[in-house]
């Protein structure tokens, strides 16, 4: 299930297109996430007020956790699978305090390989989106493992 290193630096040639605006990018998977995927919204309770595409676009709040969300994201993707220092707390909080169930995790880790080939159609061909669902396909089955040895069957 690894990784080549070609598959990895393609990964991270993406990677360095979205870093700049990470904000822009984090706030439009959270406004996606949320309108395709409702009751995500509901896991949210400082987002559960946002009810139209233009209130999030101006919760700042919003942009702020997408930001957080693909910082995080970032940092695992940078450790090109010898992750497990990053992960670890990040399972931990999503399993024992966020609840938050792999199945979102797919939802989220999709919409971000959409995202990315929306605002980056020329750097992000079918190889690079391939290379780009292995490595969060990588991240989720750890995320799993992890939810397990905290007692989260998420």
């Amino acid at each position: 299930m690894g990784l080549s290193e070609q598959e990895w630096g393609q990964v991270l040639s993406i990677w360095t297109k979205v870093e700049p605006d990470l904000s822009a990018h984090g706030q439009e998977v959270i406004i996606r996430l949320f309108q395709l995927h409702p009751e995500t919204q509901e896991r949210f309770d400082k987002f559960k007020h946002l009810k139209t595409i233009d209130e999030m676009k101006g919760s700042e709040e919003l942009k702020k956790h997408g930001t957080t969300v693909l910082t995080a994201l970032g940092k695992i993707l940078k450790q090109k699978g010898n992750h497990e220092q990053e992960l670890k707390p990040l399972a931990e909080s999503h399993a024992t305090k966020h609840k938050i169930i792999v199945k979102h995790l797919e939802f989220i880790c999709e919409i971000i390989v959409k995202v990315i080939a929306d605002k980056h159609p020329s750097d992000f061909g079918a190889e690079s989106q391939a290379a780009m669902r292995k490595a969060l396909e990588l991240f989720r089955n750890d995320m799993a493992k992890k939810y397990k040895e905290f007692g989260f069957q998420g």
